[in-house]
């Protein structure tokens, strides 16, 4: 009997979904897509499944689900976390409101800023007696009866979830466990999260950010992992092996620990595509250098892939707040499909950051909507086909797009409906392109050197303007971009990071004792992935150190890979020489001569999970050569309005060329190939675009 992978990706429009048969080479994924449910998330899945279940498929043969999910992200960004109460050390609860003494993520310049809403009230914080130190030694005794009377006055207050923030509590977790303890012995059924488990590291800050971010967010979590496996399980998949996508490119099972584990998905739905490219277009098909763009109903998510990995960060920012744990570097633009076009008091076109989402959506999906979107645009200007909407399935009502923009957009400018299409999409394009072009300039990438890599339902119509303002010459629209995320699901492991925060000098570090710091990470790592019902003996485990010269203020993390285990003097020598070298490249300077400080252990602790395999031209439509099948007009812009070839996709094998203009149309994605590019479909079906030499 055949068994089947699953792979859904929600998204703020639609939600995605592969079904990947275990063992396919890759060109036998069947795509589905439903629209997004935004009140409960789960919901949408749940019809997914079900969708495929009515298509034949017994629910009993799925054997492997994963998704990714923006169900902690929204409650975010919405303010619709748990109400939490916050304990901290006597006389520190300052630290809530200096925070890092900085704008973080935020203009240095900007006169209205303002610090995004706290996540907990000062009526909502308590400060309770007993001291750790810099060397986790105690120095007074935590005072358990205010800690015993904040639990239980701040839960009448209300708060079902606490945040524990302990000076050095990276050093000596002890005084936070006992304060858990007597906060779940007082308070039956609440969520408390410890700094010293949810980050471990130096800088009372992100630490505490990050730890107030999970106890704010694991409720959410928790409530919708729950109602996803009671909706599982209600509908006959019976599988264990369950997982939800984190920002840092792994899953983790579907029912973990949110207690530690929460404010690791913040990222999580853009992060599965990032993979995916990094998986199958880097790794499996040597595209090393790419930039990815996915753009969905709501925004565009831009990623860099360096030599087949993709770009990391140790911590970001979201909604203005600082999040330390390791992540993908993914940078968000308030520019989708849904994204509504509008006129400011000064008479201007914009466009967002409000988006239509999935209800209504745009005006020309019929579901009540008014104000024009992007995706309405696209309708207008002729990149979009009304009748081949998801493959034929449904139909988009282009007068109703046109009249509204006409309505809203047109008659304040002046000018047609067509005219006022394009500036919209120029303004997208425009909002892209800089996101692009800034944070290129920020990691030092010549994007001439790099190709773009849309996908999402909309990122393959926008694709080659974007590239051409950019000078990048070179677009790859992968073989389903509506559904590249959720494949991305069926194309990672699952993956933890450990870390602890210790400082020494690297010089006279001994190995041994650098070694047991490690060791007691790996045995962490082997206790969590049993708990997970996982096979520890398969785990792969990647070090790390958090390097910095001294008096620094920031570190850098060099890769243990490839040195002695266990650890001895000669490599920790060599760790000294990769930090200078990476110093180099990050600065352009290195000080060979100064003290290098240890500052944190790094611990990645990796399971394999199968994985889909990379499509090949033996899977090509055998139909015999493609032939346009109809021909439309396309506007690109001012005096670009041009008569484009209509062709399908799926007619289309390796070894397929074209020229521009051309619309490539199938049921999950448009491609638009404009004039002065060209087309081929290569030997995995993708669709190159290439832009003549100028």
């Amino acid at each position: 009997m055949p068994r089947y992978r699953i792979g859904i990706d929600v998204g703020g429009t639609h939600t995605d979904m592969v079904l990947l048969e275990s063992g396919d080479a890759g060109s036998g994924w069947r795509i589905a897509k439903v629209p997004s449910t935004p009140q409960n998330p789960a919901l949408a899945v749940l019809a997914g499944v079900q969708q495929f279940i009515e298509e034949g498929l017994a629910p009993g043969d799925i054997e492997f689900f994963s998704h990714g999910t923006t169900a902690t992200t929204n409650a975010l960004l919405e303010m619709r976390g748990a109400k939490i109460g916050v304990l901290m050390n006597a006389h520190m609860r300052g630290i809530l409101e200096v925070q890092s003494q900085a704008r973080d993520g935020w203009p240095p310049f900007d006169h209205i800023f303002r610090k995004p809403e706290p996540l907990a009230r000062p009526a909502f914080v308590r400060e309770i007696a007993g001291r750790i130190d810099y060397s986790g030694a105690e120095i007074e005794p935590l005072d358990e009866a205010t800690v015993l009377e904040a639990a239980l006055s701040l839960a009448a207050r209300g708060a079902t979830s606490f945040a524990i923030c302990f000076l050095f509590s990276f050093m000596n977790g002890a005084h936070e466990a006992r304060a858990a303890d007597i906060i779940r012995e007082a308070v039956p059924g609440a969520f408390v999260s410890c700094s010293s488990h949810v980050l471990p590291r130096i800088r009372e800050w992100p630490r505490y950010s990050t730890t107030m971010l999970n106890a704010y967010l694991g409720p959410v979590l928790a409530n919708y992992c729950a109602d996803m496996s009671v909706g599982l399980d209600n509908t006959g998949v019976s599988t264990r092996q369950r997982f939800i996508m984190q920002s840092n490119g792994g899953v983790m099972p579907l029912v973990a620990n949110a207690e530690t584990h929460a404010v690791r998905t913040l990222l999580s739905g853009p992060a599965a595509g990032v993979g995916c490219a990094s998986y199958l277009l880097a790794q499996q098909q040597g595209w090393r250098n790419l930039v990815t763009m996915d753009i969905g109903g709501t925004s565009a998510d831009i990623a860099f892939i360096e030599g087949g990995e993709p770009v990391e960060q140790s911590e970001f920012m979201i909604d203005g707040r600082i999040v330390g744990v390791p992540a993908f570097d993914i940078s968000t633009v308030a520019a989708g499909g849904g994204s509504i076009a509008w006129i400011n008091d000064g008479g201007m076109l914009e466009v967002g950051p409000q988006s239509a989402g999935a209800d209504p959506g745009p005006v020309c999906y019929g579901r009540g909507g008014t104000q024009p979107a992007v995706t309405d645009a696209n309708v207008v200007r002729g990149a979009l086909n009304p009748d081949f909407f998801l493959g034929g399935k449904s139909s988009l009502d282009a007068d109703a797009a046109h009249k509204a923009i006409e309505e809203n957009i047109a008659a304040s400018m002046g000018g047609d409906a067509i005219t006022a299409a394009s500036g919209i999409v120029r303004i997208v394009n425009a909002r892209i392109t800089d996101a692009i072009r800034v944070e290129a300039a920020k990691k030092g990438i010549d994007l001439s050197g790099h190709t773009l890599v849309p996908f999402g339902g909309a990122g393959p119509v926008h694709a080659a303007q974007v590239a051409e303002d950019l000078g990048m010459p070179r677009v790859l629209v992968p073989l389903n971009p509506g559904a590249f995320s959720a494949l991305g699901l069926l194309c990672t492991d699952v993956r933890h990071d450990y870390l602890r925060s210790e400082m020494a000098a690297l010089a006279g570090l001994d190995p041994a004792h650098a070694e047991s710091c490690f060791a007691a990470l790996e045995a962490a790592a082997r206790d969590e992935v049993e708990g997970e019902g996982l096979s520890a003996g398969a785990i792969h485990f990647s070090r790390e150190f958090d390097l910095r010269y001294e008096g620094q203020g920031y570190e850098l993390r060099v890769s243990l890979d490839g040195l002695s285990i266990p650890l001895d003097v000669p490599a920790l020598a060599q760790v000294a020489d990769r930090f200078h070298d990476l110093h180099t490249e990050i600065h352009g300077h290195a000080a060979r001569d100064a003290v290098i400080e240890v500052v944190s252990y790094r611990l990645r602790a990796s399971v394999p999970m199968p994985k889909a395999a990379s499509g090949n031209a033996s899977a090509a439509n055998a139909a015999g050569e493609a032939k346009a099948v109809g021909m439309r007009s396309l506007t690109l812009g001012p005096g670009r309005v041009l008569d484009a070839a209509i062709w399908r996709r799926e007619e289309l094998a390796s070894g397929w060329m074209a020229r521009g203009p051309a619309i490539i149309e199938q049921p999950d994605a448009t491609t638009i190939v404009p004039d002065g590019w060209s087309v081929r479909c290569d030997d995995h079906l993708n669709l190159v675009l290439e832009r003549a030499a100028q």
